[in-house]
């Protein structure tokens, strides 16, 4: 989509209310790790957006962070608004893969450091799950890993304006999975949002609107763990 596109300017035209969330059950450390450890067979709801970028796809890898506290959250950043790919959204830590990567791995694990500074000390890789092409030209790799709580952040200020979390079950409950219709260039668009109603760094109710790629891959997560 065109980066001048604002996607709360297009309200909800369906909620996914009749489909069952992922129980707490199964959204512990122990099941996760079963799950990836024997992944049942499953189509992935999303793998390709529209194409609109003129330039070659670009491998990229994110970091999708459960980290360990009282119940799982994720953690995601939000990209400055000064960024050339995607500024002001709602992401995973990640980027694109470096010829001294060694694989999409490395790439995760590598941005996180360097966007949030998560060390790989803290993170226990549970899998993969499959590709996502962008709009933009990206074709990234979700990265799912457990992270140990105690872990410091420091963000990098140029990319990231803040981090936070959600809770893993608000994102696996399709309930709040809502779906929006847009026409750009002449086509009718689909996209996905999740409204997570949190609290900012200084304390204050802050709405987090995540859309587009990222609540593509976390409804992924989602199909892949009620399969």
């Amino acid at each position: 989509m065109p980066f001048s596109f604002d996607p709360q300017q297009h309200p909800p035209v369906s909620v996914d209310r009749h489909l069952a969330a992922v129980t707490r059950g199964e959204l512990q450390a122990v099941r996760l790790r079963q799950r990836f450890c024997a992944p049942p067979r499953w189509e992935p709801e999303g793998a390709l957006e529209n194409w609109f970028s003129d330039e070659a796809p670009v491998h990229a890898s994110v970091l999708v962070p459960l980290v360990q506290r009282d119940e799982l959250t994720v953690l995601l950043t939000q990209r400055t608004a000064h960024l050339t790919d995607h500024p002001g959204q709602i992401s995973f830590p990640g980027g694109r893969r470096e010829p001294e990567d060694a694989d999409e791995v490395a790439t995760a694990l590598r941005e996180a450091q360097e966007e949030i500074g998560l060390g790989p000390e803290f993170v226990d890789v549970l899998g993969q799950l499959p590709v996502y092409a962008t709009g933009t030209g990206f074709i990234v790799t979700p990265v799912v890993a457990l992270v140990r709580s105690g872990f410091s952040m420091q963000v990098d200020p140029f990319e990231v304006a803040e981090a936070f979390e959600v809770p893993l079950a608000f994102l696996m409950d399709p309930s709040n999975h809502r779906w929006h219709a847009a026409e750009i260039a002449g086509r009718r668009r689909k996209f996905l949002s999740m409204l997570w109603n949190g609290v900012s760094a200084d304390g204050d109710p802050r709405h987090y609107f995540v859309w587009g790629a990222t609540a593509a891959m976390l409804r992924n997560l989602y199909r892949f763990l009620v399969a």
